[in-house]
């Protein structure tokens, strides 16, 4: 009798308070289409991936909450000719600008992950690979973009 091949892929699963769990990192455009995809596990801190994300893309401003607040991070937005929407954190020693009107746009990334957990396989996070995971939010993505 033979077995089952091992899965492939590394798996992206950390240890968080809440059991097992990766976490999906996400760019989209101003009509929130999604762009781009990142997976870390769960412990993973948002602002580590905000780099990676906007690596190879090109726009007119960047979108992000008060996690992704850090100097090292605007200046590489502000480097790329892009203007960085994203408000100071409370702890920020010298206070930056931010434009309220703009940063109400974040709501397009919420309307995206609204409308990738319409797909239970993404919500319920059943897979154990990056890989798998990968391929489902790629799979979902297209749905939208085709919808």
């Amino acid at each position: 009798m033979q077995r089952a091949p091992k899965k492939s892929g590394a798996p992206q699963l950390g240890r968080s308070r809440g059991g097992w769990v990766s976490k999906i990192h996400a760019v989209c455009d101003g009509l929130g289409n999604p762009v781009k995809f990142l997976l870390t596990a769960g412990r993973v801190n948002d602002i580590t991936q905000a780099e990676p994300l906007l690596e190879g893309l090109k726009a007119e401003q960047v979108i992000a909450d008060k996690g992704d607040d850090d100097d090292k991070v605007i200046d590489s937005i502000e480097q790329s000719g892009a203007e960085a929407a994203i408000p100071p954190k409370k702890n920020r020693k010298v206070p930056r600008a931010c434009d309220p009107h703009l940063y109400k746009q974040t709501n397009q990334i919420e309307r995206q992950f609204g409308k990738l957990k319409q797909f239970r396989r993404i919500a319920t996070r059943t897979e154990k690979t990056s890989r798998n995971d990968m391929a489902f939010l790629h799979l979902a993505a297209s749905m939208i973009l085709l919808a």
